[in-house]
């Protein structure tokens, strides 16, 4: 197939079927890939993105090759798919995916689309000493889950999000999530801001298969005050530079410093310098992305109560307490985003509301009411680019930052749409 018939082919398979059947039948008729590197599983309502961006910087930085394979495409489906922190080729993801159609189309149950990502980012990363892979959605019946021996599970958080399919509470959430765990293999579980209930669901299930279970129970690193170039972040007594800005950096980098040790302890050696260097040259786009200075305009793909709780703490952080920013809000309709007037009030000059290019995007209309129900000023506009166009005016006026947030799929276009005003 050609990049063009890829991306029509997965276009042809969109849609949700839970279960693992379908996806274990096409690893195993592409020779069961995903047991070939050691991988990292990595799953959480927020922070596994930056979570595995950081492991595989590292991991890329201390010789290994590394495949890390992410979900949601931001610009193209090929940053889905990175090799030593790059992102694969059209021609590389094309050819990958071939060789995952042709298994797919002997199957009696059609694997559906994140089910041939899913494949095709083990097929992708067969040659590689690790695989960093994120769960799409949840956990125990997640496409990615096919792995009987992970080096490392790894839980970032749980909060709530997709509700309609991982349920109303954080404890049933907590319970999928926790299906990633595998019998004897060690597993890390940051806690920082769980409850001892959604603790609990996970402790059993580790304990019912034997799995060894380390919790990052507190912040362990101590850092200054983020800035748009980063924070510096200490931990156990070194300082790291940390590229990645935003607040919540400073509990993801505890994740993985820990996740280092329990990889050292598995005889896998990571100089220290890998982790200097992992840590102060990764970049991962979409969270709390710097996409421009003078004026600062940002990009966050908070969107759900506890990713906008973090946005919140890294805009009082970097801007003040009394700051304010324009936003350019996008989101998807089965998202809380009735939470979100109240919880960014304090942050928020004015809201210009768009609607992402998503069959479940929320009309822009019914974002600006519901911001303007908590007398916050906001306008529905018709496209992204007349949104950024009206934030920076605006902006300019009063001299505040610009910030795109809700939905990653608003992503493309806003950066578009900033790059075809500015540049």
């Amino acid at each position: 197939m050609t990049y063009e018939e890829a991306l029509a082919y997965l276009q042809s398979s969109a849609g949700v079927k839970l279960g693992l059947s379908r996806v274990r039948e096409l690893t195993e008729r592409l020779g069961c890939p995903q047991e070939v590197p050691h991988v990292l599983h990595i799953a959480g309502t927020n922070g596994k993105g930056s979570v595995g961006a950081m492991l595989s910087g590292i991991l890329t930085a201390a010789g290994y090759r590394t495949g890390h394979f992410s979900t949601p495409a931001l610009l193209t489906p090929c940053d889905m798919f990175r090799i030593n922190t790059q992102t694969v080729s059209e021609a590389h993801f094309a050819r990958a995916l071939t060789q995952v159609r042709a298994q797919a189309e002997h199957m009696a149950d059609a694997p559906t689309e994140f089910e041939l990502l899913a494949a095709c980012a083990y097929h992708l990363f067969a040659d590689c000493r690790f695989a960093v892979v994120e769960c799409c959605m949840g956990g125990d019946t997640d496409c990615t889950n096919v792995i009987d021996a992970p080096c490392l599970s790894i839980i970032t958080g749980i909060a709530l999000d997709h509700c309609a399919y991982l349920g109303a509470h954080a404890e049933e959430i907590a319970f999928h999530k926790a299906g990633i765990l595998k019998p004897g293999c060690q597993a890390l579980v940051n806690d920082t801001c769980m409850s001892p209930g959604v603790l609990a669901v996970i402790r059993e299930r580790a304990r019912a298969i034997g799995a060894p279970l380390h919790t990052v129970s507190t912040c362990t690193g101590t850092g200054e005050a983020p800035t748009l170039d980063g924070t510096v972040y200490r931990f156990d007594g070194k300082e790291y530079r940390l590229s990645l800005p935003g607040a919540y950096q400073i509990r993801n980098a505890d994740t993985v410093l820990h996740a280092v040790s329990l990889l050292r302890t598995q005889g896998i050696v990571i100089p220290e310098e890998a982790v200097q260097e992992g840590l102060s040259q990764i970049t991962w786009p979409g969270r709390f992305e710097v996409l421009h200075r003078t004026p600062d305009i940002l990009f966050d793909g908070a969107h759900n109560p506890d990713g906008i709780l973090q946005l919140r703490e890294s805009l009082v952080q970097v801007f003040g307490p009394a700051a304010k920013a324009v936003l350019v809000a996008g989101v998807m309709a089965d998202k809380d985003y009735a939470a979100y007037p109240e919880l960014l009030h304090a942050q928020t000059d004015c809201v210009f509301t768009v609607t992402p290019d998503n069959p479940r995007a929320l009309p822009a209309d019914a974002l600006a009411r519901t911001f303007r129900a908590c007398s916050i000023p906001a306008a529905a506009c018709k496209g992204v680019p007349q949104a950024v166009r009206c934030a920076l005016e605006r902006a300019e006026v009063q001299h505040l930052p610009v910030l795109g947030m809700g939905s990653l799929y608003l992503y493309r276009d806003f950066c578009e749409a900033v790059s075809g005003l500015l540049l």
